[in-house]
């Protein structure tokens, strides 16, 4: 499932991120590559240890939090600290690839299966030309440029790349995703039930039909959530 998430960010923690990121200083990105991805990573990042990353990391995960659509789409068990890439001058671009199955949190020692991952746009479509991230999995082919603040969801299994950035700088915070729901079809399946609850909530009120479907929807999760 591939999801566009709105507003992650509010105007003021945008502005506070963007302000940690650009006093940040930045790093080579591959200290995160793969064997495969390494050859294909041209791009720059804050190290994950840096008060900045942390700081940074902290906001966005609080914006996460209050996302009510990212919750019932991703599920989340877990989630990798969020880290900070930029796209820019010769370091501008990360060629087709698929994500780690698993990701080590250095800190904690902890290790998170890549079900979900996530690019939280924090640059304006405007500053900068190119840089759109390009996934390919079984919807097709799918380009992605958001709005600073919003984030984009998708299986980590896609192949995936960003086009080279031709002018300006792509700056955004990536991520990924241990679902409480593994499989991607079960959890669009969810996912659209709970939706279809949702707009049906509002439309007739909580009827008993709808508290059933609202039983279905709970006991699916019950079923093939693991927490």
């Amino acid at each position: 499932m591939l999801l566009h998430v709105p507003s992650v960010l509010d105007p003021g923690d945008l502005a506070r991120v963007r302000a940690l990121t650009t006093g940040a200083a930045w790093v080579d990105g591959r200290i995160t590559a793969g064997t495969q991805s390494e050859q294909a990573k041209n791009n720059l990042q804050i190290p994950a240890d840096a008060p900045a990353a942390r700081e940074a990391g902290e906001i966005v995960l609080a914006g996460l939090a209050k996302s009510a659509l990212f919750f019932t789409a991703a599920l989340p068990r877990h989630i990798f600290p969020p880290l900070f890439n930029c796209y820019r001058g010769t370091t501008n671009a990360f060629g087709n690839h698929v994500d780690n199955a698993v990701r080590t949190d250095r800190a904690t020692g902890k290790h998170i299966r890549t079900d979900l991952s996530a690019t939280l746009f924090l640059s304006r479509p405007d500053e900068y030309e190119g840089g759109e991230l390009v996934i390919e999995d079984t919807f097709g082919t799918k380009s992605v440029k958001l709005p600073a603040g919003d984030l984009i969801l998708y299986p980590a299994s896609s192949v995936h790349r960003v086009e080279p950035v031709a002018r300006g700088a792509r700056v955004a915070s990536f991520f990924w995703i241990e679902s409480m729901v593994r499989e991607d079809d079960r959890r669009r399946l969810l996912f659209d039930l709970d939706m279809s609850i949702l707009g049906l909530r509002g439309s007739v009120g909580d009827t008993p039909e709808v508290v059933r479907l609202t039983g279905c929807y709970h006991n699916l999760l019950r079923q093939w959530a693991v927490v």
